[in-house]
């Protein structure tokens, strides 16, 4: 058994994470060249098949004959959660060890990332009912009502959580009415084994040369028809992959909030916001990720094979 363990700790899970638009398809792909290997997606958004444009997609040609798991792996009619995505990956992982000893995984959903990682600390059953409700309220009165609501009923998730992100309010105030008791309760933050090594790698740039080519993809998203996507996926928009930037914008155009003009201004101004709070979450323990610039790529090939070797 132990032996059997020994070899199993010899298979290598490489995570690559970082902000929108800073390179990580690129990187990853010629990464999984050069160990002849496959990539999970970690990206809470790619799953969805219908989400192709807002998503920034690795297109076919990019992907250069390299399989790309949980992409285009569910419909935007399901509900996936990062609980299921943690089973779901490590099955496929188990598979996946058997014929590489390395396999990358890269996404900028720094929850799905933990998931697999770490572990999903157990939550309760909920009542889906709550859930409409909730997501009603967002929808008509915004995310102020539920931020007091979480507020009362969970001071401690209230002085932790992202108050932009509403699928997280959400989420915790779905969890506190269904079962009676504080969201903060169920998070026990303990880490779980896992039978691989995991090197983790950060990739940034410098800040502006972030946020001009987070402009310059929004710019070629809109050309490529992320309007019409949006619009096709308007029926959908209470579905937590939507509540996000890239469609929340171009729903409330849609709906007349306002012109287009400013929709893509809000567009490139909340791109940049979610960079940012992308970087927060991926820096909160320094220690945890060793950085890069994307084109640093002999040198992430050398830090990977020392921590293989």
């Amino acid at each position: 058994m132990q032996q059997e363990a020994d070899q199993k700790k010899q298979k290598h899970l490489v995570v690559v994470v970082g902000p929108t638009a800073v390179g990580k398809t690129d990187l990853c792909v010629n990464l999984a060249l050069h160990y002849k290997t496959e990539i999970l997606s970690a990206d809470s958004r790619q799953f969805y098949r219908e989400m192709t444009i807002g998503t920034a997609k690795p297109l076919p040609e990019e992907q250069k004959g390299i399989p790309h798991h949980f992409v285009d792996s569910h419909s935007i009619t399901e509900e996936y959660n990062a609980g299921a995505y943690e089973q779901d990956a490590l099955k496929l992982l188990d598979q996946l060890f058997e014929k590489h000893d390395l396999v990358i995984v890269t996404g900028g959903s720094g929850l799905y990332v933990r998931a697999l990682c770490q572990g999903m600390d157990e939550m309760p059953e909920t009542n889906p009912e709550i859930r409409v409700q909730l997501t009603q309220t967002l929808e008509n009165e915004g995310i102020a009502p539920l931020l007091e609501q979480l507020q009362r009923l969970d001071p401690v998730y209230y002085s932790q959580v992202d108050k932009a992100n509403p699928q997280r309010v959400v989420r915790a105030l779905e969890v506190i009415l269904s079962s009676g008791q504080p969201y903060s309760s169920f998070r026990k933050n303990e880490t779980a084994e896992r039978p691989f090594n995991i090197i983790k790698i950060g990739l940034n740039r410098d800040r502006q040369e972030l946020y001009n080519r987070i402009d310059a993809r929004m710019d070629i998203m809109l050309e490529q028809g992320l309007l019409q996507e949006a619009e096709q996926l308007y029926p959908y928009r209470a579905h937590n992959a939507l509540q996000t930037v890239g469609y929340k914008e171009l729903f409330d155009y849609k709906e007349g909030k306002y012109d287009w003009a400013e929709a893509v201004r809000l567009l490139k101004r909340n791109s940049r916001r979610y960079a940012k709070r992308q970087l927060t979450w991926f820096t909160k323990h320094p220690d945890e990720y060793t950085w890069f610039h994307p084109q640093q790529f002999r040198e992430i090939v050398t830090f990977i094979d020392e921590k293989t070797s």
